[in-house]
């Protein structure tokens, strides 16, 4: 039986985390983002201590802002960035790691009080088939938080010509070996990223509203997550797009409700509540 995963995607992945381990990012930015990616996630919704998991936790970088939260936090991630992960959370007592895939987890079934998965199921074959395999995991009535790549259904004809012509640069990149790539999407972050970011903040800093402009949303992030989602966006073999129509199906099929989606960048961020 095939696996549900693309096994260059998940080398991909082991080869980012290891050169950006996010020792490099700023903890207050770590901390916007994690809020960012998170509004919509009812904490108040938890029991006591909480025990869940971070499906695809890459480096560790939410799991480290999650893991002082909950009573224990299930780490899980099929490529070699769980060693970069076991690094990063070195000192928190209540975090546990497993080297697997969504589909074959070492968790048992409606054990889980809440669980995560941000930016990960858009780069699995079966996307829906994946969201299907964490929400398993979940006790009924756990919350379940999702971050999907989504497939521009919010802005304008413009921003969405933008994006196919740089998904044109990635087809070509995702080939390159891997210090090729890096060096490709590093210029990308200083002569793409860079310039449409500050240019934002200036453009805010006058009054004007700066939604529009393509990668607007890094005008206040560090040139370093910038590289970081340059390699991450440009240099990964396998990468899907979804509506928020069709996240919510998804989300439903695999057995959530009361769906709330995030109206705030980063695009699509939702949650559901097992039932």
């Amino acid at each position: 039986m095939k696996k549900n995963l693309d096994t260059a995607t998940v080398a991909s992945f082991g080869d980012e985390w290891s050169r950006f381990d996010q020792s490099g990012m700023d903890d207050a930015e770590a901390q916007e983002i994690f809020n960012d990616y998170f509004a919509v996630f009812p904490w108040y919704a938890l029991p006591a201590d909480p025990i869940g998991f971070d499906m695809g936790c890459g480096s560790g970088r939410w799991a480290r802002l999650m893991a002082p939260r909950v009573g224990h936090l299930h780490c899980i991630d099929p490529s070699s960035a769980l060693d970069v992960a076991r690094r990063t959370l070195a000192s928190n007592r209540n975090v546990s790691f497993h080297q697997t895939s969504v589909e074959d987890s070492t968790l048992a079934p409606a054990t889980q009080d809440f669980g995560y998965s941000l930016g990960v199921l858009h780069h699995i074959p079966d996307t829906s088939a994946a969201m299907r395999s964490c929400v398993a995991l979940l006790k009924p009535g756990a919350p379940f938080q999702v971050y999907l790549y989504y497939a521009f259904d919010n802005r304008s004809p413009a921003f969405r010509f933008a994006w196919r012509l740089s998904d044109m640069l990635r087809r070509a990149i995702r080939r390159l070996p891997s210090p090729a790539k890096h060096a490709v999407t590093d210029v990308l972050a200083l002569l793409i990223y860079w310039p449409l970011a500050r240019a934002s903040r200036i453009l805010e800093a006058m009054g004007l509203d700066v939604s529009n402009i393509p990668l607007s949303y890094y005008r206040s992030r560090s040139f370093y997550t910038m590289r970081t989602d340059s390699r991450d966006r440009f240099g990964t073999p396998l990468e899907k797009r979804f509506t928020k129509i069709q996240i919510q199906r998804m989300m439903e099929e695999a057995g959530l409700r009361d769906i709330r989606f995030s109206e705030t960048a980063p695009f699509w961020c939702a949650v559901g509540i097992k039932a």
